[in-house]
């Protein structure tokens, strides 16, 4: 675990930027944003899109950066709620996600109260790999 940079603390307010923008509140179908730092140092944000099979702000903020030919992923961050005031871990989909591109992308959360940043294979042991 590592404790949060200036830029990470700039991911966190990407994120929160783009849930304050795009919080639905009448029928909550984006109520997750997130931010995802590459290497090149561009960030990408993306919310939820809640349907019957819906999309986590983290698949798409990584599918907006994979879009624009990013392949290399520093850090990575969800935040939910209106204004964004809690980090949210990523779910098993993302987990899984995570371990397919970007293994050693730093994700930020919290533990113990505490916002942290973990790489992204310590957070799905026995992850299902293609190669194996």
């Amino acid at each position: 675990m590592e404790l949060l940079t200036k830029q990470d603390e700039a991911l966190i307010s990407a994120a929160r930027a783009a849930i304050c923008r795009n919080y639905d509140d009448v029928h909550f179908r984006h109520t997750v944003g997130a931010a995802v730092r590459c290497g090149s140092g561009a960030v990408y944000t993306g919310v939820n899109v809640y349907s019957i099979h819906g999309a986590c702000a983290e698949q798409v903020a990584m599918g907006a950066a994979i879009t624009n030919g990013e392949r290399v992923f520093e850090a990575i961050v969800a935040v939910r709620g209106r204004d964004g005031g809690e980090l949210l871990p990523p779910c098993g989909n993302c987990r899984q996600l995570l371990a397919d591109y970007a293994p050693e992308c730093g994700v930020i959360l919290s533990v113990s109260g505490v916002p942290q940043k973990i790489p992204a294979k310590d957070l799905l042991p026995f992850a299902y790999h293609t190669e194996d």
